[in-house]
């Protein structure tokens, strides 16, 4: 059983499947299915159509260069029939499968790491651009909440150390400073 390679898109045709066609110079085209066929009548070029082998390996998405390859080319050498020799193929080929497969995908990761680098670099710049945009209003609240509540606490450890608040007391306090800081930055924001 043979199975051909498709002219246009790089797929396999597999037989009793596809179409052939025979220019008058006997070159022979075989086409996995119609819209191959068309296509190629509309004398379109693979490397321009995304969804062909041809476009992928020209546009370094797909690998294209790999002694693995070697392997796949036609070989119209007739070879006595032999079991061992048969089985020895078959097991050949499904390690150059394996193999062509590992370092396909190889290939990809390698890819989508780049990816990801070229990425972050765009979100990153994206994020100090528009920084005005997701700041909220209350973004520096807790450290200046915190700092005040440190002022306080040194102000009060100055002037009498033995005063002791309730935690009611405590909280009230703590509100009344979210409210000034709240107001503090509604006036921040106006001013901007």
């Amino acid at each position: 059983m043979r199975i051909e390679r498709c002219y246009f898109c790089g797929s396999s045709v597999y037989p009793g499947k596809g179409v052939r066609f025979v220019r008058n110079d006997c070159k022979i085209f075989n086409f996995c299915r119609s819209k191959c066929h068309k296509n190629f009548k509309k004398k379109k070029n693979p490397r321009k159509a995304k969804w062909t082998k041809a476009f992928r390996k020209s546009a370094g998405k797909e690998l294209a260069v790999d002694p693995s390859f070697e392997f796949e080319k036609r070989r119209n050498v007739p070879v006595k029939y032999d079991r061992e020799l048969w089985a020895n193929t078959v097991t050949a080929m499904q390690r150059v499968e394996e193999i062509k497969n590992k370092r396909q995908a190889h290939h990809i990761f390698q890819r989508m790491k780049l990816a990801k680098k070229i990425q972050k670099a765009k979100d990153i710049k994206e994020v100090e651009r528009d920084l005005a945009l997701i700041k909220s209003p209350a973004a520096g609240l807790k450290k200046a909440n915190r700092e005040a509540m440190e002022g306080e606490m040194e102000e009060d450890t100055e002037i009498d150390t033995s005063l002791q608040l309730n935690s009611s007391e405590k909280v009230k306090i703590r509100e009344e400073a979210k409210v000034e800081e709240i107001h503090e930055s509604d006036q921040e924001m106006e001013e901007n």
